[in-house]
Formats: structure tokens, C-alpha cells, sequence
């Protein structure tokens, strides 16, 4: 005859093994959709490539309206009026 406590543990065991199983399952189809995206972002930019289109990452760099630090350091000085 089984101990009661036998089936627990059998219990626990088993929830521990799904839980593993699940949480695998759940990476795998991570892993998955983000190859997807890796691909279809790669299909997307050879469009745009045919079309014309190049990334703004080597040109200037993009405008802002931010002040940048050495902006206001030189607000900040007074000016010399003669």
C-alpha cells in the first residue's frame, strides 16, 4: 500500500515537470517569433533598399531641440560688452 505522502511528492514532482515543460515550450516559441521578426525586419529593409531608401545613421546627426551642455554653458557666461 502507497503513503499518502508518496503521491504528494509524486504530485509535486509532476507539477515541477510541467511547469518545466511549459516554460521550455513558452522560450521555444519565443525564440521562434523572434526569428520571424528577425526576418521580416531583414525582408522590410531590402524593400526599402530597392527603393532608394538609406538610414539616417551615417549622415549628420538628427536635429533636436534640446539644448546640448557646452549650449548652456556658453548661455550661461556673461559676455564682455565694451
Amino acid at each position: 500500500m502507497r503513503n499518502p505522502d508518496d503521491n504528494r511528492v509524486d504530485d509535486v514532482e509532476k507539477l515541477l515537470a510541467e511547469g518545466k515543460a511549459f516554460e521550455d515550450r513558452k522560450q521555444a516559441l519565443i525564440a521562434d517569433l523572434l526569428k520571424q521578426r528577425e526576418a521580416a525586419n531583414k525582408a522590410f529593409d531590402e524593400k526599402l533598399a530597392k527603393l532608394g531608401y538609406q538610414a539616417n545613421s551615417a549622415g549628420k546627426p538628427r536635429r533636436s531641440h534640446h539644448k546640448t551642455p557646452a549650449a548652456l554653458v556658453n548661455a550661461a557666461k556673461p559676455k564682455n560688452k565694451i
